[in-house]
Order: structure tokens, then sequence, then C-alpha cells
């Protein structure tokens, strides 16, 4: 997907909402997508990415060209080590969702960590900072958003499924999205020496009788965060993201 992102489109296949920045490798935007009540989510509102410290100068001129103005990490300020400084015209906001579930939560769930089973206990008992995430995405400025972590799979996998679940995505189509970042991310296993990074995740799974499909079609099935979000910022947050009627 390259070019000027639009502002309506019609449902768009996984490669068109692939995006080709240089130096990472699970990165798409987030439009395109059916809503349950006949919309699409808007083309150029919010990306998803994995590490963008690692974007190159020819893969940050492409984010910037993309309308991109707005940056939300969510890893913790000592994950930060940019080849390339933040440019001045994009609004870097830190929700560091590992640092604000706190010790308790990684004591009780962080064996599901690298799961979409650990989507569920967040929601629950991180709402604070579930909160933080949909007010960041809400106040931004105008212009595209991109949401990233390290991998872009599991603090940005929840995320996108928090973001899109609260503009009525259908189900199907959110997790279809977050299955996507599996084989994006095989060559990062490799550098890292983590042959065995999927078979992992697998058996955590399996061990909970479910696989990540499942998982996540039984987050979404109890989600319930918008009655517990502020309205306003819902309400934002629908309206940068959804396409019109």
């Amino acid at each position: 997907m390259t070019g000027t992102a639009t502002t309506s489109a019609p449902t768009l296949s996984h490669e068109q909402r692939r995006l080709d920045w240089d130096g990472c490798l699970n990165v798409r935007d987030l439009g395109g997508l059916p809503t349950r009540d006949g919309r699409l989510t808007r083309t150029g509102a919010i990306v998803r990415a994995d590490n963008l410290d690692r974007l190159t100068a020819e893969g940050r001129s492409a984010l910037l060209d993309y309308g991109v103005r707005t940056v939300i990490d969510l890893r913790n300020p000592v994950e930060y080590r940019p080849l390339l400084p933040t440019p001045d015209t994009v609004d870097l906001v830190r929700v560091p969702l590992d640092a604000l579930a706190g010790p308790d939560w990684w004591a009780r769930f962080g064996a599901l960590d690298g799961t979409p089973l650990s989507f569920r206990p967040y929601l629950d008992h991180c709402r604070d900072a579930v909160a933080q995430l949909v007010t960041a995405v809400a106040h931004a400025r105008e212009g595209g958003i991109v949401v990233h972590c390290g991998a872009g799979r599991d603090r940005t996998g929840l995320a996108a499924l928090v973001l899109l679940a609260l503009a009525g995505v259908e189900p199907a189509a959110i997790a279809e999205d977050y299955l996507l970042s599996a084989a994006n991310l095989r060559p990062l296993w490799t550098l890292l020496d983590r042959p065995c990074e999927e078979a992992d995740i697998a058996r955590v799974l399996a061990d909970a009788g479910t696989t990540a499909e499942g998982a996540l079609h039984a987050v979404l099935t109890e989600f319930d965060a918008a009655q517990w979000l502020p309205a306003a910022d819902v309400a934002a947050l629908r309206t940068r993201l959804l396409s019109a009627n």
C-alpha cells in the first residue's frame, strides 16, 4: 500500500492494508474493515506497527508521507532506542501498557503473555491503562495515528482489538487482523534466535483448550469496555475511525 492515505475505501484485502515502511516488518492500516452496522473503518486514520525505532530514513519518510502526525508508543520508556529522532511534526505519546499493568497483574497473568489469553485479564484488571490508550487516540491532533510496541503483536494486538471493537468492527475481521502478525514476524524470531516462539504460544493455547482465534472471539463476545470508558472518548474514537454512512 503506497502513496497518501484516503479517508474512505471499499473493504480492503490484507495485502492492500499492508504498509512497507523500511525497517519494520509488521505494519498495516486498520482501515477498510467492515462494521456491524454496514460501514467501513477509514484508511489513514489508525495504523498498527511493530518497533518504529528500527525505521530507516526511507521508512520515516514513508510514515510522514502517509499523513501520520501522532505516534502512540505502548512500550516502557526503557525500550525506546530510536535510530532516528521523532520528527518535529509528529507528537509522541507514551502509554506503557506493561508497566501500567503492575507487578500484581504480572504475577497472576504473566504466563499468558504473548497470547490473546492475556487480553481478557488486562481488560478486567487494567482499566485505567485501557482508558489512557483510548484517550490518547481520541485526543490526538488531526492526522494519522500509529499505535505500536516492539513486535506489533501483543500490546499492539490488544490496542487494535480495543479500538476496533469500540468502532463496532465485525469480530471475525478483528480476529483475522490479529492473526496476520504471526507470518509477518517469523523473520524477527529468526533474528532474535527464538525459533520456538510460535510453538510455545501454541502450547499455551492448547493447554487452555483453545486457539488464538478462539481466544480472540471469547474476548470479543464479552467485550464491555464501552460501558466503563469515558463516553466522550469513545465517541471521538468512533468519529476518527469510521467512514460516513
